[in-house]
Formats: structure tokens, C-alpha cells, sequence
């Protein structure tokens, strides 16, 4: 089936929201008198959420008593300033407009509540463009159920089978496979060091957005 639709998982797929990730953490610890750790310890721990990155940041399991005010304080910083760094990787701007010239759909199928991510669509000039966007909020399971990409295909009124969902973990891949939409997983975004996409049954590996280019045209072309 003729592809219609690219969906896109939204943190390191999409987007690279890790630079105010690492802010937030980085100023958590100075303020408290901690030195700064390794960005990348934070980044690597990023598809787990605000609860893995914290506890990596403070070399502290989330059972200790003081867990939960951190968690809590990383979360409400981050909804001031969840969109100071965040930008589009590198080359998703020229695949955004191609897909866009081609006359196809695109939209972001993420796990991340949408009083987060709506703020980071709007202010990055996203929102007009993006055809839809699902979050936890507008379903009863997330990521890795397919009822997120299922309902983002009924939105757009679509074929599963015409859409292509993109992401960086494999719960991405798992969602998109179980709704029936093609899949694609990207080498670039927020994997873990012991993760390997090649393993995840992905229609197709990438390492940069740019890549795509070639998966949309062939997809495009098939009947």
C-alpha cells in the first residue's frame, strides 16, 4: 500500500530535547553543591524518564527517601523550561518540508504527556504543521500499545498500512508493528549503550533523519 502518513515518536526521533534535560539535572546538582556530571550519563538514561535520569544524575535509587521531592522538582522545572534548547535533529528540518512537498501527512505519536510536549510544538513553530499529536493523555495505554498509533491513524483517517511510525526505542517499533503500520528505527536518538535497534524488528534501521529520504521514496512508489 501507497504510503500516506509519517508518524514520529517525539524525543530522539523527532526531536533533540536532551540539552534541557541535561540542563535542568546540571542545575538541580549546582544548586545543591554537587559537581556536574557527564552529559551523557543523562542522555543515555533519557527513554527511561525524569524518574532514570534523576537517579542518575544523584547516583541515588528512586527507594530513598528524598527520591521523591527530586523527581517532583525535575518534572516542575522542566514544564518551565522544557523548550530553551530543544531543537530538531539535524537534517528533520529538509525531511519535514520533503514529506511536506511530497503531499504526505506527518504527525508525533509520543509518550510524553502532552502539557510537555503541546508547549515544546508550539514554541519550536511545529503545531501548524504536525497533522496530529498523541500523547498519554488522549489514550488508556501508551507506548509499546499499539492504541496510540491506532488512534492516530483513525484521526487522520487512515490505513495503518499506508503509515510509516518512526522512533528511537523499541516500545516505538513494538507499537507500530502490533497496530500494522510500517516501521522504522533510528540509530541516532536517545539508546541505551546495552540496546541495539538492528535487534528490534524494525522494517527498516536508519542513522540519520536524512536517510529517510530513500525509505519515504520507496514506500511512496509501492502499491
Amino acid at each position: 500500500m501507497r504510503l500516506r502518513a509519517v508518524l514520529f515518536d517525539m524525543d530522539g526521533t523527532l526531536l533533540d530535547t536532551a540539552p534541557d534535560f541535561i540542563a535542568i539535572c546540571q542545575a538541580m546538582l549546582a544548586e545543591r553543591g554537587f559537581p556536574p556530571v557527564n552529559d551523557k550519563l543523562i542522555r543515555d538514561e533519557i527513554s527511561g524518564g525524569a524518574r532514570a535520569m534523576v537517579s542518575a544524575a544523584f547516583a541515588m535509587s528512586p527507594e530513598a527517601p528524598e527520591f521523591e521531592a527530586l523527581r517532583l522538582e525535575f518534572l516542575e522545572r522542566y514544564q518551565v523550561d522544557c523548550a530553551v534548547h530543544s531543537k530538531l535533529f539535524d537534517g528533520m528540518a529538509e525531511l519535514l518540508a520533503d514529506i511536506e512537498s511530497a503531499k504526505l501527512i506527518w504527525g508525533v505519536v509520543t509518550n510524553k504527556p502532552v502539557r510537555f510536549a503541546q508547549p515544546i510544538m508550539e514554541q519550536l513553530g511545529l503545531s501548524e504543521r504536525s497533522a496530529v499529536l498523541i500523547c498519554p493523555d488522549h489514550v488508556s495505554k501508551s507506548k509499546p500499545d499499539p492504541e496510540p498509533l491506532l488512534l492516530a491513524c483513525k484521526m487522520l483517517d487512515l490505513d495503518p498500512a499506508s503509515v510509516l511510525f518512526v522512533g528511537d526505542d523499541l516500545r516505538d517499533i513494538e507499537s507500530g508493528r502490533d497496530a500494522g503500520t510500517k516501521t522504522a528505527a533510528v540509530r541516532y536518538g536517545y539508546i541505551h549503550p546495552h540496546d541495539n535497534p538492528d535487534h528490534w524488528g524494525a522494517d527498516v534501521v536508519v542513522n540519520h533523519p536524512l536517510e529517510l529520504r530513500r525509505v519515504l521514496d520507496d514506500a511512496m512508489c509501492s502499491c
